[in-house]
């Protein structure tokens, strides 16, 4: 696998405490399973309904893959799928960029990928 850009879909105030610490260190779910979960742009969407419907006040985070060195997995998970897998902190250093996920008047998440 080689997408150059992987995203996080985060909290606002949880990305802005990691931030404050210079790392992510993983959202809960992410600490359980022992990695950071990402997904690919064509997995994006499916992961904010599966996992995030509904909540507001999230953010989508652009991450360089290049900065995450073999740390970074791929795996196969969700319909067999290969899916990015972090086994380390998340540096401030690899991310390209954060934009908000509002939720449209549906309670969707609109998705600001078209603007990477």
């Amino acid at each position: 696998m080689t997408d150059s850009i992987i995203y996080k879909i985060t909290p606002a105030d949880a990305w802005q405490k990691a931030k404050a610490k210079g790392v992510f260190e993983g959202a809960p779910i992410d600490l359980a399973d022992g990695y950071i979960h990402f997904s690919t742009a064509e997995q994006a969407r499916e992961t904010a309904a599966k996992h995030f419907t509904g909540q507001d006040g999230l953010l989508l985070v652009a991450v360089d893959t290049d900065a995450l060195g073999e740390a970074l997995k791929w795996e196969v998970s969700r319909g067999d799928a290969l899916f990015p897998h972090l086994y380390a902190h998340l540096s401030m250093d690899a991310v390209i960029w954060e934009k908000p996920m509002p939720l449209d008047e549906n309670g969707v998440h609109q998705m600001p990928l078209g603007d990477a």
